[in-house]
């Protein structure tokens, strides 16, 4: 069997598809906690992330990504996370590095293993103690032979540039996305400078994942690549945006709305933007295009049947679908099988979710970030008096 492309190759040659959302799609289905997201179902549960790693894949992933999203030792140590007690940040990784080479190799599609920014730094520790973390992880990325690193979910440049500054010392492709809008970093730090600086300290490919939609993602990336263009720097872009609807989110995102974690449903996106998405996003040059929080594989799929024509080919996940709703001329209802085709839902203007809904919802602002006290790192469980100190910063406004 000849070997698999690398990730650089196939991303000169045309788009490479990412996979979608896997703390949200597992919390959901009952096998992550809401609150820490951190990934210790690759050792208790690895059924439930092997089989999401398998529905991507079919739904036209080239890549799994390693389910290591905030595995580091820091936090699984973080408020009183009882993981700390049982795992380690090895084992975790170990376990979701195997699961996803396992998948991987059942297609044409490479292994990625991730990592994400860290308690340690949002503490205000020393540089040498946030990359002590990183290098825990990579070296466990490197032992498994993965094809190469994300740096993602990170709101703060300085920390993202650590981060890549230690992948880098691994020889392997290095992916870096950013949690971030078209404002910019939390510390004010413009979305087309991260751009620069993430190329600078030596990613290969460089974006935004999280925290936003795809079209306000594609509007920071717009701001990352005029940024890129002007300094001469060529390298490929990265988009893995919510599936959520974030048009009144603020600076810090979807984790500032009211809904979040539990209330986002009225917000998902429906596979149509996700066609929208992906033709947008390719049209602007972003060549690596997949998802994080709310895509499930079905969003996957629409990305990937959008780009059929420029990938030459279509997704396993197709044959029982029929592309722009084709199988529809099979239903019962004659009023169902006159939407079966393109244009109708390409125009549908969907409901606004929940009957009677309330008006939208205004984001928490709270503005703090790293170096602010109530973010410092505890091992400690968060207390009830502590819970209510917090609840009353919400009456008073903050």
């Amino acid at each position: 069997m000849a070997p698999k492309k690398g990730l650089l190759e196939r991303l000169d040659e045309g788009a490479v598809i990412g996979d979608g959302g896997f703390v949200f799609a597992l919390e959901k289905r009952g096998y992550v906690k809401a609150g820490p997201w951190t990934p210790e179902a690759t050792v208790e549960h690895p059924e439930a992330v092997r089989q999401l790693h398998r529905e991507f894949l079919r739904a036209g992933a080239d890549v799994m990504q390693a389910f290591t999203f905030y595995a580091s030792d820091d936090k699984l140590s973080n408020r009183g996370n009882e993981s700390s007690k049982k795992y380690t940040c090895a084992a975790i990784n170990e376990a979701a590095c195997r699961l996803a080479r396992e998948v991987a190799d059942e297609g044409d599609a490479l292994v990625a293993g991730g990592l994400s920014q860290t308690p340690t730094y949002l503490s205000g520790m020393s540089k040498q103690d946030t990359q002590k973390e990183f290098q825990k992880q990579v070296d466990v990325f490197v032992q498994h032979q993965v094809d190469f690193l994300i740096a993602e979910y990170f709101e703060h440049i300085e920390e993202m540039e650590w981060a890549i500054e230690v992948c880098v010392k691994s020889g392997l492709p290095v992916v870096a996305s950013m949690c971030i809008g078209p404002e910019g970093d939390l510390h004010g730090v413009s979305a087309g400078e991260c751009g620069v600086r993430m190329a600078k300290a030596g990613a290969h490919v460089v974006g935004i994942n999280c925290h936003f939609d795809p079209f306000v993602t594609l509007e920071g990336l717009k701001k990352m690549k005029v940024a890129l263009d002007a300094a001469g720097i060529k390298v490929h872009l990265i988009a893995q945006p919510l599936a959520f609807h974030t048009p009144d989110a603020q600076k810090q995102g979807f984790i500032d709305l009211p809904e979040f974690p539990f209330g986002l449903e009225p917000r998902i996106c429906t596979r149509w933007d996700m066609h929208r998405y992906a033709r947008e996003a390719y049209d602007l040059g972003v060549r690596y295009i997949g998802g994080c929080c709310g895509f499930e594989a079905y969003h996957i799929r629409a990305v990937a049947e959008e780009l059929a024509k420029e990938r030459g080919k279509l997704p396993e996940g197709s044959q029982k679908h029929e592309q722009w709703a084709g199988g529809l001329k099979m239903h019962t209802k004659p009023w169902v099988r006159a939407r079966a085709g393109r244009k109708y839902w390409e125009n549908l203007k969907p409901a606004s979710g929940r009957p009677f809904s309330s008006s939208m919802s205004k984001p928490d602002n709270w503005g703090v970030t790293a170096g602010d006290s109530s973010l410092k790192q505890k091992t400690a469980a968060t207390s009830e008096e502590e819970i209510n100190e917090l609840r009353q910063k919400v009456v008073n406004g903050h």
